[in-house]
């Protein structure tokens, strides 16, 4: 057991389990005897009663004496009948009825129980469900069974609602058998020392079964140790208990830590709970209560490292009788069993295997303590002062989860003033109010609202008042006035008419439980304010501490932290990629495809394969285009597998064995080989339920000096088959069925869906009375409903626009604990809040429904795609090829994903999605929507010919028919982006066979200018566009649209003008476009010429001429030889990612990497055809430096020569009016 107890440990689940009873407490398989009818009346007790024919005594199931059942005085929520079974009996059920022949009977009650008549608790039927359903009328009987059930000696109805034109009134009977326990008493300086048969072989199994009742919050329950410091105990640390298994080997490595686990909470409250320890080899079972701990042990277990002996009830120190090495258990243990042996009996026989140490006795003393407990912050208690004392003193314990709450308010006599004690922030807080005086304030203690209790006490005498929280004290002064008590102190809250009372608070009412109140020095005996003798009260649950810890289970998900209040609880969803109520919905798409349908490129993304699944998130490339074996590799499951490549699982073979090319046919593996020279298989692992890898394993081989290295590359992520997994209903009747739905406590719903009908059913499944359903009640809505017992809850959701409209819709449900959501598409999310304490399990048990109901009624008219339930895809093609009335698949995606395709690409419908078809725009990539850019240094340009650009149809307009020379065009589209500081620049040149042309350039000025030369024998008509100086290294865009002669201008998405041409409106036998200089400008204007010389430096891009991307055509391989590239132009990723405003010309040069592509020498042209970019890095950069470094030298001399050429221009031919 000690390598058990070191051995790195995995938790496998956290989950409720049925009640067990521990091995040999004698209890009979049938035990459903009626308890209560054969008592005497002196067993049955009551609040009040209404007469003495309607008392406690007659309330006997079926019985008819007295009035036919107990009736109390009043009819109010502070009432209850008390049964006396005369001993603790196991209780199994419980029935009711109301008085015989009138209109009392009582519709719900809770349940209570308890060992002595003191101290009460209450019973839950579910995780939240605190109250019994009741009766209908006065005679039928309601039965309920137990589950689990429960031992004790005293019960309790109270009940909470009744026949409206009646009066309480019940009978009632009790089913159960004899409970039989050994009970042994630690009053925290005492154990028992059990001595185990020393055995020479270890056991297989080590079983540990016990009851206790802890009077204290901290103490050892059990204790085993060994020669080397290794131990296991079970010790009660803040009403929590802690198992501790430790190796105390210092041989073992440092990294393996002590293995402690927790269970329970609030386990303090003095009433019995349940615990069962077993150790099975390396598995170990840890189970509180109804909550267990599964965990498996990495190693051998090793029961002989731990001595013969255990101890309960604490850790003795050897050789002294009554020392004790830790805080001891105060309390009581009840039926101890190990490995089927009760130490227990043991003990109270006085068996030789038994040492007890100090005072232990063999019966368990009842609480006498009696809590309080604050139902509502509408609840107060208010109790008399000891009114004209010269002091003020008070002490209690509260406890609560509560940040805020008022404790107690009290007034001072004489108009000295009152004080208010009350909760802010987990902190006490005390506020003394005097007259002239401002408030004054003090605190004390900090993290109050932990649920465990806490002592205060509250004094005040003379000048000073003192409050004590715990260990931490705070003084406030008090003005030089003597102190006399007033009349009332109010606890938990105030009058709701508090002016008559003068009580007041800074906050709400307190929600949770006092205890051993203390006024002055005498005690306070809640009893009597429960029977009416002292003080009053609202709202309060006397003899009860009825506080619960709502985060025990927890039903946070993927280790989200929960917090409660004493109404609910939350989760804190931070760091753990989920989001929602109880960190259910996972932040991150599912696959890949999910994120390109949102127009995201390729990239590394965070993808959650199963969506609210226990898998977590983990990070992806997204590529958005489209014998015993000596190694293997372990996959997602943990399992290992022994195929490699494109084979099939298990067929052990790498890709060259698939392909029959292996360097040695024998091997299917070129790594097998068992060569002198080193051999490699680069393999793709495409198995995707098998994904991703995690970990690799190579044996040694056998072979001496044999070596193997490897390398794991990416997750590349590509497509989803279950995100266009779809199906078409036909008909009205037509539905595909699944196995029912077990979301039992958290169910999401996500699928899409479109349609032209007004309403219909997407999905249903029902219960005997639970039932989920989701569906199209009218154009604009789509609701959520479901009933877990509550009664039926919808949520819905609203739209502005109908949703028929043959799109697709998006559709996530999600019902918790909490609530519910509904949320389509991007509209406001819907939520219905749970009710509290109502039920929260989920029970369906007939098929899941699909596009209908079981009625076959409202069916679904249209597709549903990417259905998925708690992150579990459905097939649903796989089941509609096979369902009549249902195909598989569906059509028209476009018409809602068609808007992802950008920049001038089309939609083209695919049987799973849709592709962009970018061939006539001047972007590239999934949604054309990839940057296409080139860096253009001094002196470079690039001419695209158009001569056989495309084919002539008969319906072609002149954009999009051909452009040879008997083509006449009269409109054009024309887009350009660019960044640059050099001015003239020419950005763009088209030229004609028939001397026409059109350039944009910039002048000298850094403003845009466009020249349109349409009929040779005119002049060219010249525009000038001052809106900014554009020469200033940022990225601009300009946007030219040309209908005949009118001419529009955009520039930067925003500044437009118009302008009229005069110059004619054809253009006729288009030539060519021209980036960059211009060797010849024959017949163009003076300016042109200028720009043309000069050329343009510094980076182009989405360069577009009607259909034509002279860009695209150059950079990107595949398209037809029609580009001439003359000096260096490089392609960058993007314009915009350049030097910012104000760099100089030389800054904007792209960064290389690996070659830029191929271009041709400066003096001689070359067709750049599929140029190849794969050259070494190294290599390229070395050539582009040198490069780089001979053109600017040639830049400088280029440009001092034409600015002396440029000078004697403008002196001969430009007048002073021509130039900008």
């Amino acid at each position: 057991m000690a390598s058990a107890a070191w051995a790195v440990l995995q938790v496998l689940l956290l989950l409720p389990t049925r009640s067990w009873s521990p091995v040999g407490a004698g209890n009979p398989p049938d035990c459903d005897a009626p308890l209560a009818s054969a008592l005497p009346r002196s067993s049955f007790s009551s609040s009040s009663e209404l007469s003495s024919s309607h008392g406690p005594g007659f309330s006997r199931l079926n019985r008819r004496d007295g009035a036919g059942g107990w009736t109390p005085l009043v009819s109010n929520k502070y009432q209850w009948l008390q049964i006396d079974l005369g001993e603790r009996m196991e209780v199994t059920a419980v029935a009711t009825q109301g008085g015989y022949g009138s209109s009392d009977w009582v519709t719900s009650y809770l349940l209570m129980f308890s060992d002595g008549g003191r101290n009460w608790k209450q019973y839950r039927r579910e995780e939240s469900i605190w109250g019994f359903p009741g009766n209908t009328n006065a005679d039928s009987v309601v039965h309920y069974r137990l589950q689990p059930p429960f031992e004790a000696r005293f019960l309790r109805f109270l009940p909470l609602a009744w026949n409206p034109r009646g009066r309480i009134g019940m009978r009632i009977e009790v089913y159960g058998c004899a409970y039989k326990s050994e009970v042994v008493y630690f009053d925290g300086q005492s154990a028992l020392l059990y001595k185990l048969d020393k055995k020479p072989l270890k056991p297989v199994r080590d079983v540990i079964s016990l009851k206790f009742k802890a009077i204290q919050s901290n103490g050892i329950l059990l204790h085993r140790e060994g020669q080397h410091g290794n131990h296991i105990t079970l010790e009660l640390i803040k009403g929590k208990l802690v198992f501790f298994l430790n190796s105390g080997n210092a041989k073992l490595p440092t990294t393996i830590a002590p293995v402690t686990l927790t269970l329970g909470s609030l386990l303090d409250d003095q009433h019995w709970h349940s615990v069962l320890i077993e150790l099975l080899d390396t598995q170990v079972n840890f189970t509180v209560d109804k909550h267990t701990h599964h965990f498996q042990a990495k190693g051998e277990s090793s029961y002989l490292d731990l001595n013969f002996e255990i101890s309960f009830g604490g850790v003795p120190t050897p050789g002294r009788a009554r020392a004790f090495t830790r805080k001891s258990f105060h309390g009581c243990l009840e039926n101890l069993y190990y490995n089927g042996v009760d130490v227990a009996e043991l003990a109270k026989k006085h068996k030789p295997q038994i040492l007890m140490m100090g005072n232990v006795s063999f019966s368990c003393p009842q609480p006498q303590t009696v809590p309080v407990t604050f139902l509502s912050s509408r609840s107060y208690l208010a109790l008399p002062a000891n009114s004209g004392e010269d002091k003020v003193s008070v002490t209690f314990q509260f406890r609560t989860w509560n940040r805020a709450g008022h404790l107690l308010f009290g007034e001072l006599q004489r108009g000295s003033g009152s004080f208010v004690l009350f909760l802010k922030d987990g902190k006490l807080k005390l506020s003394l109010f005097q007259p002239g005086q401002s408030p004054k304030n003090v605190t004390a203690g900090a993290g109050l609202n932990d649920g465990h209790w806490h002592s205060v006490s509250l004094s005040a005498k003379w000048s000073h008042m003192n409050v004590v929280v715990d260990d931490d004290t705070a003084v406030q002064p008090l003005v030089a006035v003597l102190i006399d008590s007033g009349d009332t102190y109010y606890f938990g809250g105030c009058l709701e008419n508090s002016s008559g009372s003068g009580c007041k608070s800074p906050v709400g009412g307190f929600q949770g439980c006092l205890r051993l109140i203390t006024i002055g020095d005498k005690a306070v005996d809640p009893i009597s304010v429960q029977q009416g003798a002292l003080g009053r009260f609202r709202d309060l649950q006397i003899d009860s501490c009825g506080i619960t810890d709502r985060c025990l289970p927890s039903y946070c998900e993927h280790g989200g932290a929960c917090s409660q209040s004493w109404d609910t609880f939350s989760c804190d969803c931070l760091g753990t990629g989920y989001t929602g109520e109880t960190c259910h919905s996972s932040l991150y798409e599912q696959s890949c495809e999910a994120h390109k349908h949102r127009g995201n490129p390729s990239g590394l993304y965070y993808i959650d394969a199963d969506g609210s699944g226990p898998l977590g998130p983990f990070l992806v490339y997204c590529n958005m285009t489209d014998g015993t074996p000596l190694s293997w590799w372990v996959g997602r499951t943990n399992e290992t597998h022994t195929y490699w490549g494109g084979s099939l699982p298990d067929a052990q073979k790498c890709t060259c064995g698939l392909e029959g090319n292996c360097i040695d046919s024998q091997y299917y593996c070129n790594c097998d080989a068992g060569r002198n020279e080193w051999a490699s298989d680069t393999i793709v692992l495409s198995q995707k339920e098998h994904l991703p890898v995690t970990q690799i394993v190579m044996m040694d081989a056998g072979h001496p000096h044999s070596e193997a290295t490897y390398t794991l590359g990416p997750l590349l992520c590509h497509g989803d088959k279950s995100f266009w997994n779809s199906a078409s209903f036909n008909t009205e009747t037509s539905y595909l069925h699944f196995p029912a739905f077990h979301g039992e406590l958290t169910a999401d719903v996500c699928f899409f869906f479109k349609t032209t009908v007004s309403s219909g059913v997407f999905m249903e499944n029902l219960g005997i009375t639970d039932f989920i359903r989701i569906e199209l009640r009218a154009p604009t809505e789509v609701t959520f409903s479901f009933d877990v017992g509550n009664g039926p809850c919808e949520v819905t959701v609203q739209s502005p626009t109908p949703f028929n409209d043959n799109r697709w819709h998006h559709v996530r449900a999600e019902r918790n604990v909490k609530g519910a959501s509904l949320q389509v598409d991007q509209l406001p999310q819907k939520m219905q809040p749970a009710p509290a304490d109502g039920h929260v399990r989920l029970q369906l048990n007939s098929q899941l429904f699909i596009g209908g109901t079981a009625s076959r009624q409202r069916g679904f008219l249209g597709c549903i795609r990417s259905l998925q339930l708690n992150g579990v895809a459905l097939d649903l093609e796989e089941r509609a090829t096979v369902t009549p009335g249902v195909e598989p698949g569906c059509a028209g995606h476009c018409s809602t994903y068609g808007h992802l395709c950008r920049n001038g690409g089309r939609c083209r419908e695919k049987r799973r999605g849709v592709a962009c078809d970018c061939a006539f725009s001047a972007y590239d990539g999934p949604f054309c929507s990839n940057e296409i850019s080139a860096y253009f240094q001094t002196g470079s340009s690039m001419t695209y010919h158009f001569q056989e650009h495309y084919t002539l149809s008969e319906n072609s307009s002149s954009l999009a028919s051909s452009l040879h020379r008997d083509v006449t065009l009269t409109r054009e589209m024309i887009t350009l982006s660019f960044r640059t500081t050099q001015t003239p620049s020419l950005l763009l040149y088209v030229s004609s066979f028939y001397e026409e042309y059109l350039s944009v350039i910039l002048a000298n000025n850094g403003s845009l200018q466009i020249r349109y030369k349409l009929d040779r024998h005119q002049n060219p008509d010249a525009f000038a566009f001052d809106f900014k100086n554009m020469a200033d290294g940022q990225l601009h865009q300009v946007k030219i649209n040309r209908e005949d002669a009118v001419v529009v201008v955009e520039v930067n998405q925003s500044a437009k003008k118009q302008v009229i041409l005069s110059s004619g409106t054809e253009f006729n036998a288009v030539k060519s476009l021209i980036l960059g200089k211009v060797l010849e400008a024959a017949g163009a204007d003076p300016d042109t010429r200028r720009a043309a010389a000069s050329g343009f430096t510094g980076c182009l891009s989405a360069v577009r001429f009607g259909r034509a991307a002279p860009l695209k055509a150059a950079l990107r391989p595949g398209g037809p030889s029609r580009v001439t590239v003359r000096g260096h132009v490089a392609p960058v990723t993007r314009c915009a990612a350049g030097a910012a405003s104000g760099s100089p010309a030389r800054e904007l040069a792209p960064r290389l990497a690996g070659g830029a592509g191929r271009s041709g020498p400066a003096d001689e042209g070359e067709p750049l055809v599929n140029a190849d970019r794969t050259d070494s890095a190294v290599i390229g950069g070395v050539i582009a430096v040198v490069i780089f470094i001979l053109l600017c030298v040639t830049a400088i001399a280029i440009r001092i020569y034409q600015q002396r050429k440029l000078r004697k221009e403008n002196e001969s031919k430009v007048s002073k009016k021509e130039e900008c």
